[in-house]
């Protein structure tokens, strides 16, 4: 038989087109297949059991900044409160209310479950006033009820990691109050009550091995299996036709359930090795994601729209699921000073601005410090983050200097200090909203400077 010619569903490939068709596979379906483990893990607990997770349909609000012993997950902000949900619109649309925020930041990022940010009300968006937004299925045709606004969503669920600027302890009770008047109702309950749907723990859920990890010990021929389920859920986007095209020549095709065990043998031996070669692209990809500038990795390009730039959707599905629009936020990475050597906590540091360097965004930014393997560190202080809204003292000709250091500086530059551990460490910045600069290439982070 030649190779091109079809045989049942597959087509006859070689062992080399095979096994590039495979790994371009398990990279472009890394995303779904990593939501709906965390979807599951996360959404199989009944609501206020374990805080940040809940039932389908149903709003968490995280209410505290994390103590300095969290460690459920990494790089946790100290900016901002979480309000997350997973919604269910699989029985029609659902209808997002949403308080005035009284000129509060806020935004509530709306994810499909390829992991791509579809929409984003928020203060960048539609402002800090009141609204109403339906989030509606694909196919529906109905009416909505005047004043709310349509969002059209990709999948029939939807992941939403709403992120609300508090400025401090102090701050707390006022953003408690903006979070409870964050409501959620389907659109067929509208002027009622909504009854939730009945909930059962399912005792088939791995409730304890972390998303990733499931993911990655998964055996290629129920990866791939899985996926394929899902995919009959959540179709492809419109612009994936090349890549649905080559996974059809495997016998994977979109919207039909998949047995490996059908597949021709050169196909089910490039389907095994795939989980392995492409998690080797993935980590290969890693370092280079980002541009490094001043020893900052800028972040920029690329996030939370991805495009067919599969391989960097699943990295960042894989170290940072549930990534912002770069407008949104952005998160420069310093992991070494600017001469290149990796922080470490027995040497003192500066981070100095000029007047015309410090950090152009439209509602805030920080600096967050942690270890390395991406915990906050206890501290004297208990300060984690240090950024715009602190009682910073700037030096007389404007610029800024940011003592990053184990022991005080003094009490002169207390206000100015991010206690830093007796050992290796790394820098968060964060910009929310950055202003086109940021994300432009003509503005950068200045280079930590050891003193």
């Amino acid at each position: 038989m030649e190779k091109g010619t079809t045989m049942g569903e597959s087509t006859v490939l070689d062992e080399q087109e095979a096994r590039e068709i495979a790994v371009e596979a398990y990279t472009y379906l890394y995303p779904l297949v990593t939501m709906d483990v965390t979807r599951r893990q996360a959404t199989n607990i009944e609501a206020g059991k374990v805080v940040g997770r809940g039932p389908m349909m149903t709003i968490t609000n995280i209410r505290t900044f994390p103590p300095a012993e969290y460690r459920d997950v990494v790089r946790p902000n100290f900016d901002t409160l979480y309000s997350a949900v997973w919604f269910d619109l699989t029985d029609g649309p659902v209808v997002l209310s949403v308080p005035d925020s009284a000129g509060r930041y806020y935004l509530l990022p709306l994810l499909d479950m390829w992991t791509d940010v579809f929409a984003c009300p928020g203060a960048r968006t539609t402002g800090t006033g009141s609204g109403r937004f339906a989030l509606v299925p694909l196919g529906w045709t109905g009416m909505l009820p005047e004043g709310v606004a349509r969002i059209d969503a990709p999948t029939p669920y939807v992941w939403m990691i709403g992120r609300t600027q508090t400025n401090g302890p102090a701050d707390y009770d006022a953003v408690h109050g903006f979070q409870d008047g964050l409501q959620i109702t389907p659109l067929s309950a509208s002027g009622g009550t909504a009854q939730p749907k009945p909930f059962e723990v399912d005792p088939s859920v791995d409730m304890k091995t972390p998303p990733m990890l499931q993911v990655n010990n998964m055996a290629g021929p129920d990866y791939f299996t899985y996926a394929a389920e899902l995919m009959k859920l959540h179709p492809p986007h419109i612009t994936d036709q090349a890549v649905v095209a080559r996974m059809r020549r495997l016998g994977l095709d979109a919207g039909q359930s998949f047995d490996p065990d059908n597949a021709d043998p050169v196909v089910q031996k490039a389907l095994q090795d795939a989980p392995a070669a492409g998690l080797a692209a993935m980590n290969a990809k890693q370092p280079t994601l980002a541009r490094v500038v001043n020893g900052w990795q800028m972040n920029t390009d690329t996030m939370g729209v991805y495009g067919n730039y599969y391989l960097k959707r699943a990295c960042v599905a894989q170290f940072g699921l549930g990534a912002n629009q770069v407008e949104d936020a952005v998160y420069p990475m310093g992991p070494v000073d600017g001469e290149g050597r990796p922080l470490d906590g027995t040497n003192d540091y500066v981070l100095h601005f000029a007047q015309d360097e410090l950090p152009p965004a439209n509602a805030f930014w920080s600096i967050t410090l942690y270890d390395n393997e991406g915990f906050q560190v206890a501290n004297p202080l208990d300060r984690f983050a240090i950024g715009d809204r602190d009682p910073l003292t700037y030096n007389d000709d404007g610029s800024l200097d940011l003592y990053i250091q184990n022991t005080s500086p003094g009490p002169d530059k207390g206000s100015n200090w991010l206690p830093a551990p007796a050992g290796p460490f790394n820098l968060t910045a964060r910009l929310y909203w950055p202003k086109p600069q940021a994300l432009d290439g003509s503005w950068a982070l200045p280079g930590i400077r050891r003193v």
